[in-house]
């Protein structure tokens, strides 16, 4: 039951931060990177969220 519920909190975070990124850089960078983040562990996924809010570019926030 833990699992799903981490699973499901890690889903709402992909989902989140996908919306982010397609409102900042466009429907292209999205789903350009959609795949690198439907794999990311969750803190990676809390890490990327921070860093959207000050990156110009899609780059930036990855690095």
């Amino acid at each position: 039951m833990q699992q799903g519920m981490q699973q499901g909190v890690q889903k709402g975070e992909v989902t989140v931060l996908l919306r982010l990124m397609e409102r900042k850089y466009g429907p292209a960078a999205t789903h350009a990177h959609r795949r690198r983040i439907e794999q990311a562990d969750a803190e990676t996924l809390l890490e990327w969220s921070d860093r959207i809010l000050t990156a110009e570019t899609v780059e930036d926030m990855f690095s």
